[in-house]
């Protein structure tokens, strides 16, 4: 009786633990969208300069990143060839700076609420681009759920208020970018060996995002802020803004460790849902029945999906087990009857 509440209370303690992981990714990644949109929506606090918003978060970022890793030795450094950098973290670096530079820009013209809509595209750019680069296997009935959640997407932008062909341009690019740079990291580091935690990862990257965003900076934004010469920065607003979007880095790290990447993909539908409604009735977001068809088409799709790749793991997991219990069963009769017992076994059957 002692053992088998013991047990209860370490798995419920687990699922809480697992609840408390996906409440705080929720919550993070919710309120850096929102205070995003906020900074650069021109009806709120009117700032609309994206490409300067992310420099400030990789400044941030990476400072702190630095202090952590170097100074107070709070994590260590992954050993990181020259070569290795140039080939893999400067691709990685490069490909999530457009991405984040596209995605903070599609808040200047288009709703929180079309944007989630539009995110759940990033399934069919992950696996298009993974066959492309033979990470991932053309499956046909993958391939129909993929058209199933883009004819969603469709349905939903034809029934946008506020349908605007740059920020939808824009923010398709971002979930190009975003998903290449999945892949990348897959194809780059992880077949390399390489795992990055949030603070490493930010301590290499965050780096190249800056070096790389500098030339259009200076391109595109430097002469307009000058012009604005009357803005002077908040430091409160900006500061916890960074804050934010760096927490949320560590919040992905310590979802996906302590659970998995597919517990964040169902976490990230409920924090779409979460943000729509949060759109429609706090921001006052024009959300139209058309558009929520759309999605929850879109929506039908990603669920599949992510049942499928439930379904891919379980597989895997068993798989793991099955090895694992023969690899225990031909120790045992080895133990029992001596080398070798194990082929005269196989040769007399």
């Amino acid at each position: 009786m002692g053992k088998g509440g013991s047990l209860n209370e370490s798995v419920l303690k687990k699922i809480m633990l697992s609840y408390a992981y996906v409440g705080i990714w929720i919550f993070l990644s919710f309120t850096v969208i929102v205070y995003n949109k906020y900074i650069l929506d021109k009806k709120m606090f009117n700032w609309p300069f994206p490409i300067s918003l992310t420099m400030i978060h990789m400044i941030f970022c990476s400072s702190l990143a630095f202090l952590l890793v170097r100074v107070f030795k709070f994590v260590e450094p992954v050993t990181m060839s020259r070569d290795l950098y140039i080939s893999s973290v400067l691709p990685i670096g490069a490909l999530y700076s457009l991405s984040l530079w596209f995605s903070n820009s599609a808040y200047i013209y288009l709703s929180v609420s079309f944007i989630q809509m539009l995110k759940a595209l990033m399934p069919v750019a992950v696996y298009s681009i993974g066959v492309v680069f033979k990470k991932e296997s053309f499956k046909t009935n993958s391939m129909v759920n993929m058209l199933s959640i883009s004819f969603g997407v469709a349905i939903a932008a034809y029934g946008e208020a506020r349908f605007d062909s740059w920020g939808v341009i824009l923010q398709l690019g971002a979930v190009a970018f975003e998903a290449t740079r999945l892949v990348m990291i897959q194809i780059l580091l992880t077949s390399k060996g390489i795992t990055l935690n949030p603070i490493t990862s930010l301590y290499y990257v965050a780096p190249c995002c800056l070096v790389f965003l500098f030339v259009p900076w200076v391109l595109v934004e430097l002469p307009l802020l000058r012009e604005s010469s009357s803005f002077h920065l908040d430091w409160v607003i900006f500061g916890t803004n960074s804050l934010c979007a760096f927490a949320l880095n560590l919040a992905v790290f310590l979802l996906v460790g302590k659970t998995s990447a597919l517990t964040m993909n169902v976490a990230g539908v409920v924090k779409d849902w979460l943000l729509i409604a949060f759109s429609w009735h706090v921001i006052k977001d024009t959300v139209t029945p058309i558009n929520l068809i759309g999605y929850g088409v879109a929506f039908l799709g990603v669920t599949y999906y992510n049942y499928l790749k439930y379904q891919a793991l379980m597989a895997k997991e068993a798989q793991k087990k099955a090895q694992s219990t023969d690899e225990e069963s031909g120790k045992l009769l080895e133990e029992i009857d001596g080398p070798g017992s194990g082929k005269k076994i196989d040769s007399e059957a």
